[in-house]
């Protein structure tokens, strides 16, 4: 018998916008800021990235380079995806 797995999203388990929010607080959290970025990536893919592109204006490949990690996006790229998530960046 053989047992296949797929790798672990946790946006899979995240069902209210409570729980999202607490899963990227304590990604922003973290002292490496690439995690916060592929947090975003997830549930930016999880929205639909090309409804995430017409939101923000951006182009759609551009979006998954700067959320794989690998990428380094602007500040307000990070202000305007967050926004088209429905979702507010704030200090405290």
């Amino acid at each position: 018998m053989t047992t296949t797995t797929t790798p672990y999203n946790p946006f899979d388990y995240l069902e209210t916008k409570e729980e999202i929010n607490e899963y990227l607080n304590n990604a922003f959290m973290d002292d490496d800021p690439m995690v916060f970025i592929v947090a975003l990536g997830y549930l930016a893919r999880k929205k639909g990235m090309s409804n995430i592109a017409k939101k923000t204006g951006l182009n759609r490949e551009s979006l998954y380079k700067s959320l794989s990690g690998d990428g380094n996006p602007a500040f307000a790229t990070i202000k305007k995806i967050t926004k088209a998530l429905g979702c507010k960046l704030a200090v405290a």
